[in-house]
C-alpha cells in the first residue's frame, strides 16, 4: 500500500511527491467534549482516518498526501462543559495559514482542508478565499459529512438520525472501529439526549453553548451505534472525498484570484 501519511515519509520523497504535482489534504479538528462515553479526540481523529482512507483511493490515480491533523480548532461553545481546548479566530487563521504556506513552499500546489469540526465550517469558507489570494493558490475545504455524496450514504446507513449530530450514532459507531477501548458503552447505551441543536434560532444566529441545548453534551443517538456501522460510514465518508477529488471538483484553472502575491519558495 502506497503511504500517503506526511509524518511517516522522509523529506526526499515529500519532495519527489510535490515535483509529481501530489494534492496536499490538511485534516483539521477539534479537542472538545462529547459527552459521558466519547473521548476528546473524536473530531480530530475523524478528520486525519477520513483523509488518510480518502488519500489511499485516490493514491491509486494520483499522487496525494495527507498533512498531520490541526488538532485543535473553534470550539468556544463547548468549553463550559469541560475537557475542551479551543482557539481563537485570529490565531486559528494563523495556524491554517503557516500551515498551507508551508506546504507551498516546498512545491504542492493544491490544498484540500478537510474539516471534521463543525464550530470550523464558517470560519474555513471564508479563510480559504483569504488564503488563495494572499498564497496564490487554489486552496479548497470541504466539511465530510456535509458532502452531497456523503450525506445520502450516511442516511441510509444510520438508522436513529440522517446525518453526524454531536457524540452521536455516528460518531460513537466510527470511535467503535477506531477506538473501541476508548467507548464508554454502558454510558453511551445510558444518555438520552436532543437529536437537533447548534442550529439558528428563529433565522438568527446568536451565541449558544452547547449546554443550551444538552446537559450531557450529546446531539443524537449514540446508543444505536454499532461498529459495523461504523466501518460503512468511515468508508461511505472516504469514498466521498475520494470521488469529489478524482472528480476535479475541488479546482480549475481560475481559482486563484487576480492580485494573488507569490509564495516563496525553497
Amino acid at each position: 500500500m502506497t503511504e500517503v501519511l506526511w509524518g511517516n515519509l522522509r523529506a526526499p520523497a515529500l519532495r519527489a511527491l510535490a515535483a509529481r504535482g501530489a494534492l496536499a489534504i490538511v485534516p483539521v479538528g477539534s479537542i472538545e467534549q462529547h459527552g459521558p462515553h466519547l473521548p476528546v479526540q473524536v473530531d480530530a481523529l475523524l478528520a486525519g482516518e477520513i483523509a488518510r482512507r480518502a488519500a489511499v483511493k485516490v493514491s491509486k490515480k494520483q499522487p496525494v498526501v495527507v498533512a498531520p491533523t490541526i488538532w485543535s480548532g473553534l470550539a468556544e461553545h463547548h468549553m463550559s462543559l469541560g475537557g475542551t481546548i479551543t482557539l481563537d479566530l485570529a490565531t486559528f487563521h494563523a495556524v491554517i495559514r503557516c500551515v498551507c504556506a508551508s506546504i507551498l513552499r516546498h512545491g504542492f500546489k493544491r490544498i484540500l482542508i478537510l474539516n471534521g469540526h463543525g464550530g470550523n465550517i464558517a470560519a474555513l469558507t471564508v479563510l480559504v478565499g483569504e488564503l488563495a489570494r494572499e498564497l496564490g493558490a487554489p486552496i479548497a475545504t470541504a466539511t465530510y459529512w456535509t458532502m452531497p455524496e456523503t450525506q445520502a450514504s450516511f442516511a441510509k446507513i444510520l438508522k436513529k438520525q440522517k446525518t453526524v449530530r454531536h457524540a452521536c450514532e455516528a460518531e460513537t459507531s466510527m470511535l467503535l472501529v477506531l477506538k473501541p477501548e476508548l467507548v464508554d458503552r454502558a454510558a453511551a447505551r445510558a444518555v438520552k439526549a436532543p437529536i437537533e441543536g447548534l442550529a439558528p434560532e428563529d433565522g438568527i444566529y446568536r451565541y449558544r453553548p452547547v449546554a443550551h441545548w444538552t446537559k450531557s453534551g450529546v446531539l443524537g443517538v449514540p446508543s444505536a451505534a454499532s461498529v459495523e456501522k461504523g466501518e460503512r460510514l468511515l468508508e461511505a465518508a472516504a469514498a466521498a472525498v475520494a470521488n469529489a477529488i478524482l472528480a476535479g471538483k475541488a479546482w480549475r484553472k481560475d481559482d486563484v484570484p487576480s492580485g494573488k502575491r507569490k509564495v516563496r519558495r525553497t
